[in-house]
């Protein structure tokens, strides 16, 4: 009987090439990015200090195993846990998109870039401590900005042409990938081992995105993000420590990537990786909802202005949207919980309508038993708009377009339009302050008002901020009383 031969290993996937080449060479980032970079950190950590008010959230940030800390491990911001890099990556990552109310990259895939701060943080003070204890320079918060703008560019390039929500995964596979890069980089990782993390990131998959929609909505879709950071964070330290990666773990026939999950289509960046993500991020500054009915809360609140004491007379309602809003957040029928409702455009239009205004206490189940909400939701139809859907998918655009259109039964007709939200980079000059006035409601309530006077006014001054040792940068957002 004749042996068996093995193939000959193949070279590693062009896109596996690609992200390693572009994390482990010499950054040139513009000054835009840098500056983008410093308000998505900020604006991260506090929706991640306020989401601790959260008894949910908090059950995820402690330890999984109760007094599993480590004692000059990562400190988790907010609180008193020190753990090992992988639960504090979690830690970090469920907190920070606990609220749903930070940052957000929409394309033909969407989801969140600020996620990848679990890994980026965890990473970084670990490294940190390690060079400081050795005697070598720590991190400053520059290394920190400048990660961020490579984990930004990884996963909101992939999303651009590259869409897994169609084929039913979730968009943090590509969190775990873009957080598998640059965690392995941060630690020291050659090209090659980047090119192993990232392979077992991609062999990894990604969860399926049911508990996303209804009927199955629920908590996950708020630490599914800390799960993908926290296995980025295992596969960096494991590649680190000498364990083998899978060249062709997008292309391989039968059992690659492309051809399991993709039906063949293959993974692609649509465009060379710079800092093109960073410096068109969207930030989510108005209103606590996912961010494809930003701008359709904004109508609905201006509408409140002129319509809000006639509400009981309204006929019907029209929604013009963009096709993804469609897809994701057009909902009709019993809403469960909270995170059923802040994925819902006919209940975020509908509370705005009536309270002009939308905050994370309109979603608890106390507010939604108002029955006028229901009622309006019932009069409401969603239409997909051809020149929103288009001018969402234009590289020059990026809007995020809604339309609303009030009809009273006497014949009134109200109508409010808003192509880009604020928080889009058409709309910088008018969001960055309402960042800095976020960050502090944000934080004032565990870390005090006047270490949120201080962190905001850190916020303003790049100098100090970039060559600030990290050490010292973490220290400021400890409880007080920690």
């Amino acid at each position: 009987m004749s042996a068996r031969t093995s193939a000959v290993r193949p070279a590693p996937d062009a896109v596996l090439a690609d992200i390693a080449a572009y994390v482990c060479g010499d950054p040139a980032f513009s000054d835009d990015a840098y500056v983008t970079a410093r308000y998505c950190l900020f604006d991260a950590l506090g929706c991640g200090i306020a989401a601790l008010d959260s008894r949910e959230c908090l059950r995820h940030v402690a330890p999984v195993v109760p007094g599993a800390v480590l004692p000059g491990g990562v400190h988790v911001p907010g609180t008193a846990f020190e753990l090992d890099p992988v639960q504090a990556a979690y830690a970090i990552g469920a907190m920070v998109r606990w609220l749903d109310y930070n940052d957000t990259w929409l394309a033909a895939e969407w989801g969140h870039p600020s996620d990848n701060l679990g890994a980026i943080l965890a990473i970084a003070a670990w490294v940190d401590a390690g060079r400081r204890r050795d005697g070598y320079p720590g991190m400053t918060v520059r290394d920190v900005l400048t990660a961020m703008i490579r984990a930004y560019e990884i996963q909101g390039v992939l999303a651009l042409e590259n869409s897994f929500n169609r084929v039913g995964f979730d968009h943090v596979i590509l969190v775990k990938v873009a957080s598998a890069a640059v965690a392995t980089a941060m630690l020291g990782g050659s090209t090659g081992q980047v090119i192993n993390a990232v392979s077992n990131a991609w062999v990894d998959a990604g969860p399926l995105r049911t508990y996303r929609h209804a009927p199955n909505t629920g908590w996950r879709k708020s630490w599914a993000a800390g799960d993908a950071t926290s296995r980025a964070v295992r596969f960096a330290l494991l590649t680190c420590a000498g364990e083998m990666g899978y060249p062709s773990a997008l292309t391989a026939p039968r059992w690659g990537l492309q051809d399991v999950m993709l039906s063949g289509r293959p993974v692609t960046l649509a465009r060379p990786l710079d800092d093109y993500v960073m410096e068109n991020i969207l930030f989510k500054i108005a209103y606590p909802v996912e961010f494809h009915a930003q701008t359709a809360v904004e109508c609905a609140v201006d509408l409140h202005r002129e319509l809000g004491g006639r509400l009981d007379q309204v006929a019907r309602i029209e929604l013009h949207t963009q096709e993804a809003a469609v897809h994701i957040i057009d909902k009709t029928g019993p809403l469960d919980n909270p995170a059923d409702r802040d994925h819902c455009l006919q209940y975020a239009v509908a509370v705005g309508l009536l309270e002009g205004g939308l905050e994370s206490r309109h979603y608890a189940d106390e507010f939604a038993a108002d029955p006028r909400i229901d009622a309006l939701r019932a009069l409401m139809t969603v239409v997909e708009a051809p020149d929103f859907s288009r001018d969402y998918l234009d590289p020059e655009k990026r809007s995020i377009g809604n339309a609303v259109t009030v009809h009273l039964r006497d014949g009134t007709v109200a109508t409010r339009r808003v192509e880009y939200p604020l928080g889009h980079r058409r709309r910088r000059t008018e969001g960055f302050p309402l960042v800095i006035e976020k960050l502090r409601r944000n934080i004032a309530g565990r870390l005090g008002d006047d270490c949120a006077r201080r962190l905001a006014a850190l916020l303003d001054d790049a100098r100090t901020l970039e060559a600030m040792d990290l050490e010292a940068f973490l220290g400021l957002w400890r409880p007080a009383a920690d």
